[in-house]
């Protein structure tokens, strides 16, 4: 319980810090706005020249709330790959090794503590910029809880995710064009730009299993078309990934902590 304690002591050190930074906290709403704006204009004459109230089962308003949805999650996302390979080049990593805490479990509450603050107030900025443009979206406690219950899963997915391509560190002298291809494989893939409901049907199953969708569009859709089906279809695909990403990174990092261990820290 002590050891709890101290995580969850990082996360709040992590989400007090973040809103210190004003301006940084602006910059970063600004883009948002900018997005939001020109994906909605985007969208609207999407729908206008579909001469349709529908496109990919979303109506416009469903479709540029999803959009919130998936920029406040991926706009509010540390950059948890460049962190872990700083570390890594740099040495600092051997003296977490030598600390009473698990590196990953601390850059996991770190990341966690972070997140959270940036999620919330870029869903907050862009809940207002959404029912300026479009109006309200019609909300149920399914969409809000189901939303709220799978977030945690599709952070914990994304962090792993960026902490394996941040432990290549040990083996590859640059991994940022390993986050570049993820990032942009979760923008395309993971339903980011548009919902995976989008693609043609037999190639939307493959989308939807891939962890990717765990990321974005899994907790997206809920929000704006819940379903008790698909909310437990997407828990069980987010913590497949989940699983099988903390696995790889207990096997990766135990053989990267012997590396610094054998080559003297």
């Amino acid at each position: 319980m002590r050891v709890l304690r101290k995580y969850l002591l990082v996360a709040l050190l992590s989400a007090r810090s973040n809103v210190v930074y004003l301006s940084e906290v602006v910059g970063r709403l600004l883009f948002l706005g900018v997005i939001l704006y020109i994906f909605s204009r985007l969208w609207i004459a999407v729908y206008s020249h579909a001469g349709s109230h529908q496109v990919a089962d979303l109506s416009i308003v469903q479709m540029i709330w999803y959009l919130v949805a998936t920029e406040a999650m991926m706009l509010s996302g540390p950059r948890v790959s460049a962190a872990v390979d700083l570390d890594v080049r740099s040495g600092t990593i051997v003296n977490y090794l030598q600390r009473p805490l698990s590196y990953p479990l601390y850059c996991l509450s770190h990341n966690l503590g972070e997140r959270t603050v940036r999620f919330f107030i870029n869903l907050l900025v862009g809940s207002i910029i959404a029912y300026v443009l479009v109006g309200p979206l019609a909300l149920s406690w399914n969409s809000v809880a189901f939303f709220l219950l799978a977030l945690p899963l599709a952070f914990a997915v994304d962090f792993l995710s960026g902490f394996l391509i941040g432990l290549g560190a040990f083996w590859f002298e640059d991994t940022s064009g390993m986050n570049l291809i993820y990032s942009r494989m979760t923008m395309i893939f993971g339903g980011m730009l548009f919902p995976l409901s989008i693609f043609p049907d037999n190639v939307r199953p493959v989308l939807e299993w891939l962890p990717f969708s765990a990321v974005v569009y899994g907790p997206a859709k809920l929000f704006v078309s819940p379903s008790v089906g698909e909310f437990l279809s997407i828990l069980a695909r987010q913590s497949l990934a989940a699983v099988v990403f903390a696995i790889l990174v207990y096997w990766i990092y135990g053989r990267a902590s012997k590396r610094v261990f054998v080559n003297g820290g």
